[in-house]
């Protein structure tokens, strides 16, 4: 049986009791976070299904990937994963041409490696959507040159927004979109 009382006249009847209210949703957890986002796959025509996951693979040094590895075609497109913004496109030895994306909270880092090209035009600070083109796969910095593919890494934006330094999170539960350009 219902009751006769209003919602707002059963909180009120609760606060007067004594009764804790919850005035404010508690925060999402990373993970609930990252699920919202709607992430896609950031290569063009990939689907999700199709990744396999190199997160853990190990790599010289004892360490791990933390990372994904995503192979496709030289030239194939490279999308934004989520909407949000550009932090920084630069070249370095190991990630070749790279782009660090955030998303809108600037809560996230979505870093691309080894690209062949980016996007002419693609400039730090700028607003991107989620599919947009941002770049090729390549095998620029140390891939081998022989085996393009995209190098995805998530991170937490770091303390400070040291966004090159955040705690790496394994992508694969997230990217559930395929790869489209938008």
């Amino acid at each position: 049986m219902r009751s006769p009382l209003s919602p707002i006249v059963l909180l009120m009847l609760a606060a007067c009791a004594g009764a804790p209210l919850e005035t404010r949703a508690r925060p999402m957890t990373d993970a609930e976070y990252l699920r919202s986002r709607d992430l896609m796959v950031p290569v063009f025509g990939v689907r999700s299904r199709d990744l396999r996951d190199t997160y853990s693979a190990p790599r010289s040094g004892g360490r791990a990937h933390l990372a994904l590895d995503i192979l496709a075609k030289k030239g194939t497109r490279v999308v934004a994963a989520d909407q949000g913004y550009v932090l920084r496109i630069e070249r370095n030895e190991l990630g070749g041409k790279t782009i660090y994306l955030t998303d809108e909270n600037r809560r996230f880092v979505y870093y691309y490696a080894h690209l062949d090209e980016w996007k002419y035009g693609l400039a730090e600070g700028q607003r991107v959507h989620r599919g947009q083109l941002i770049g090729s796969v390549g095998t620029t910095g140390n891939a081998p040159p022989d085996t393009p593919h995209l190098h995805f890494q998530v991170m937490r934006m770091g303390s400070g927004r040291r966004y090159w330094n955040g705690e790496p999170v394994n992508p694969i539960p997230y990217l559930r979109r395929t790869g489209d350009e938008r």
